[in-house]
């Protein structure tokens, strides 16, 4: 039962408040005393006193055997990130003289991601003289929006940047 802090849980020895709240083995409430009053029950119990929540006031320790504890903690963890997904970003990239069919091809990958959860970033490059006409462009974007209206929502409407048009797509909530 020695001191050690693991991901700056406090335990045993460490615990240096005037008083803490304790919370027994079996989860009852013990009580606010002294962190020696605190330790001496868990000696008693064959286990180490951890201090669950630090910012309480007064701070929250359990009588509880730490090895047990943390591992707990550690599995708990790993529920909670094998249950969260991650959105990923994809991108589609068109060009201003884009044929229909293309687009209905590039508007079916976007349909899929989407479907998928994921968010879609879609940019309508220029190169050259296509510069020049950059504001005739953007009714190709808005037919992509158009066509995915009933999946998903804009999240980010048309913008230019250098090059480059771009709009984000969401999925629909």
């Amino acid at each position: 039962m020695e001191g050690r802090i693991i991901s700056e849980l406090f335990i045993n020895e460490q615990i240096r408040d005037k008083e803490v709240r304790v919370i027994g083995e079996d989860g009852e409430q013990l009580g606010i005393m002294s962190p020696k009053e605190a330790m001496k029950l868990a000696e008693e119990a064959g286990v180490d006193l951890v201090k669950i929540a630090p910012t309480a006031k007064p701070p929250v320790c359990k009588i509880v055997d730490y090895g047990k504890f943390k591992y707990e903690q550690t599995r708990k963890e790993k529920e909670a990130r094998k249950k969260q997904k991650t959105v990923e970003i994809k991108e589609i990239r068109l060009s201003p003289n884009i044929d229909t069919n293309d687009l209905n091809t590039k508007i079916n990958a976007a349909r899929k991601f989407i479907g998928k959860g994921d968010r879609v970033k879609i940019t309508l490059r220029f190169r050259g003289r296509e510069m020049a006409h950059m504001n005739n462009s953007k009714h190709i974007l808005d037919d992509f929006a158009e066509a995915l209206a009933d999946i998903a929502v804009v999240d980010k409407a048309p913008k230019v940047e250098g090059r480059s048009m771009t709009m984000f797509l969401a999925e629909k909530r």
